[in-house]
């Protein structure tokens, strides 16, 4: 497997990483840098006075954050959401046995 994976270097924030990844993914990880250092020189030009470290950092947690909303946002999930709080509700709502 490991002959399949191709190395590439890839800039973010002014500094070089090399990753190894699947050729496949080349162009997905690739656009994924770009938007990432875009989101980096985001937070320099609203937060002065932080390292590179923390832009990465706070770049890191916006797009943890967007992920675990749209994930709590999908469409699938709320319709579940919506069938088990309706079986609740018809629980609650029965009378009770002696």
């Amino acid at each position: 497997m490991e002959d399949e994976l191709l190395s590439i270097t890839i800039w973010l924030a002014g500094r070089s990483y090399r990753l190894r990844i699947r050729p496949e993914e080349e162009s997905a990880v690739r656009k994924a840098v770009r938007l990432a250092d875009v989101k980096v020189n985001e937070m320099r030009s609203h937060y002065a006075g932080k390292d590179d470290q923390d832009f990465m950092a706070m770049t890191l947690l916006s797009y943890a954050s967007d992920s675990a909303i749209e994930s709590f946002n999908n469409p699938l999930l709320q319709e579940e959401l919506n069938k088990l709080s309706k079986k609740i509700d018809k629980v609650l709502s029965a009378p009770l046995k002696p």
